[in-house]
């Protein structure tokens, strides 16, 4: 269920209308479905090159197997979120034009579609920041940075196409690095002294966590695969690109983590204890 105790509706990055930070598939032309590799492995039932348009594609480009992807040996799809990226490049950057109605843009298609991937997960995190009343003092500085990102989504393909992606993710580090400390600071009020190994960067792979009190943590690009996390107390931890696959999630509070997005989630295992924060969806595949 979603977090009563955190108002986000002032500015939620997963329900604010006109932006769409949350995939819309039916708006879509598949888009991960064909830019995108994979080979087969624990998450694919079979080797897909770039651009190369899945076997499961349907003609109206939905999914054929959708209902049955996990059991078909496509547990990768369910876990994949674009932040509503696919609906942008569709819709905005092409106009309704999908990669079948002009194969000659295909390619530059899906290029596109990798930059406003990555500009659109920027937007989530700063509205994340910008829903956050304790990092109030940093609010107008969120949201010029997000006007202006959200501006560069619009721009046309050549545009993004030559844009420095990683400088724009540095361009506001700073500002989140802000938000992090003002919010993991409040959260570790009243909290118990943090696990030795709940650090930043860690290699955290089959940790036991289970149970702890990880209020607060700064668990950044930590590696959590496969970690015991039930339980847990994660309120205020920055899991800023955080690895949570197959990470369990059993009854843990993450009611207000900070920096989580759908793909984490979806890459987690969880249950109807596992507490979300507000604009993140229990997957199904969690039962």
């Amino acid at each position: 269920m979603d977090n009563p105790g955190l108002d986000r509706s002032a500015f939620d990055p997963g329900r604010r209308p006109a932006l769409q930070l949350r995939a819309d598939c039916a708006n879509c032309f598949g888009l991960c479905c064909v830019a995108l590799p994979f080979a087969r492995s624990a998450d694919f039932a079979l080797t897909k090159a770039a651009g190369e348009p899945c076997v499961n594609l349907e003609d109206d480009f939905r999914c054929g197997i959708h209902a049955k992807l996990r059991e078909s040996g496509f547990k990768g799809c369910t876990v994949y979120d674009c932040f509503g990226a696919g609906q942008r490049v569709a819709q905005h950057t092409y106009g309704g034009v999908s990669w079948r109605d002009e194969p000659q843009s295909a390619g530059e298609m899906y290029a596109v579609f990798a930059v406003v991937r990555q500009l659109n997960e920027i937007l989530w995190y700063l509205g994340e920041g910008l829903g956050r009343p304790e990092a109030s003092l940093v609010h107008a500085s969120l949201a010029s940075e997000f006007d202006r990102i959200e501006a560069i989504t619009l721009a046309e393909p050549a545009v993004l196409l030559a844009l420095d992606v990683q400088a724009e993710r540095s361009a506001v580090a700073p500002l989140l690095a802000e938000v992090s400390e003002v919010v993991r600071r409040e959260a570790r009020v009243g909290a118990a002294p943090l696990p030795r190994r709940a650090l930043p960067d860690a290699d955290l792979l089959g940790a036991d966590f289970a149970g702890s009190d990880l209020r607060g943590a700064n668990l950044r690009g930590a590696y959590l695969i496969a970690a015991n996390l039930a339980g847990a107390d994660l309120r205020g931890a920055d899991v800023l690109g955080a690895d949570l696959r197959d990470a369990g999630l059993s009854g843990a509070n993450l009611s207000s983590a900070l920096f989580l997005t759908q793909f984490q989630v979806n890459a987690a295992r969880g249950d109807a204890r596992t507490v979300l924060p507000g604009g993140l969806e229990r997957p199904e595949h969690w039962g």
